[in-house]
């Protein structure tokens, strides 16, 4: 077994705190990676403090995961010992069914298994994710990354960047586009890097004035302030593509409006609260809603080469291990830009 230092949530009222526990050894189509960073994702704070419900401890979050390869199982092909690997938001799933026969993995029919939070396919066993110097995980979900590229800022492309990453690609973003962003945080900053890399004119839509300079800077050509009425009619069945990264209980009205013809809201933003949608919006320029979770283990690789080819990386703010319920209470005050990403040589 492969001793493992970590930090974990014992129960949904305390703070992280450190813990130590068991890896499995490398079965034949395993790697073991050492991990060098991990993005702290918002999801990780709902799910250490039972916000969805269902949370399973103790808890060891993170799934935003980058490291060395330390060994492979003796069916290995794709990785060696001394490889730069990643791993993301998924480790396993059916492999039989459909979605999966696909690389949709993330569509398991069954279930995906989790990073963490999660039990293994076993049913029994806990999987335990990035918070941590190891993991060992299946080949299949295991990706390579680029050397060229600060590892730190590869991190939170497990996540936040395939999350923006699938729906821009899955809507056919192209040259001459007209792509709107709402929210500019861990998903907005990368959905903005994405539309502009692929070449779409990009609009930033936001509450926040303040928000305007960063926004430019990331790659947005216009910025629409979405409390002004006259800039928000003006656009008006302007943008072929609406990514909505909005996580905050909002109404979808206003911008589905900014949608022309087909145009497609792509919504990746989870509101506690379902938003209330108007059928005479969307019978508008034909418009639709689509969501859109993660990415599939092809589509993962694919736009971790595209980040290489690139040079596309989260902004992010590295800390220490034993910084994290800070990050947690600033992340719930949006007090990082944008991406905190912990540096696990802290725990060694």
């Amino acid at each position: 077994m492969i001793a493992t230092n970590a930090y974990a949530a014992i129960n949904s009222k305390g703070s992280l705190a450190p813990y130590s526990f068991e890896r499995r050894e490398p079965r034949p189509c395993d790697v073991h990676v050492e991990i060098l960073f991990c993005g702290v994702c918002h999801s990780d704070l709902h799910q250490v403090r039972d916000e969805w419900g269902g949370s399973i401890y103790p808890m060891v979050p993170g799934h935003e995961i980058v490291g060395r390869v330390v060994r492979v199982g003796s069916a290995v092909t794709r990785f060696k010992a001394g490889d730069l690997a990643a791993v993301g938001v998924i480790v396993d799933s059916c492999r039989t069914c459909n979605n999966c026969k696909m690389h949709l993995e993330q569509y398991c029919e069954e279930g995906p298994t989790g990073t963490y939070n999660a039990y293994e396919r076993d049913g029994k066993t806990l999987a335990q994710g990035g918070y941590s110097t190891h993991i060992v995980t299946d080949e299949r979900f295991v990706y390579h990354i680029s050397d060229k590229l600060s590892l730190a800022g590869v991190a939170p492309l497990l996540c936040a960047g395939i999350t923006t990453y699938s729906p821009l690609r899955f809507a056919g973003v192209t040259s001459g586009m007209r792509v709107a962003v709402i929210g500019l945080g861990g998903l907005g900053h990368m959905g903005l890097k994405f539309a502009h890399a692929f070449g779409a004119e990009v609009t930033l839509v936001s509450s926040s004035p303040g928000k305007e300079a960063d926004a430019r800077r990331l790659g947005a050509h216009n910025f629409l302030l979405s409390t002004n009425k006259d800039q928000m009619k003006k656009f008006s069945s302007y943008f072929d593509v609406v990514l909505n990264t909005v996580s905050a209980n909002h109404d979808y009205a206003p911008y589905l409006k900014l949608l022309g013809m087909n145009g497609r809201m792509m919504v990746v933003g989870l509101p506690a609260e379902e938003p209330r949608v108007d059928p005479f919006d969307l019978l508008k320029n034909r418009r639709s809603v689509t969501g859109s979770m993660i990415g599939g283990t092809t589509e993962t690789q694919e736009m971790l080469d595209f980040c290489a080819e690139k040079n596309i990386v989260a902004d992010v703010e590295v800390i220490p291990m034993q910084y994290i319920n800070e990050a947690y209470e600033r992340m719930v005050r949006s007090d990082v830009r944008y991406r905190f990403v912990i540096d696990l040589a802290s725990l060694k």
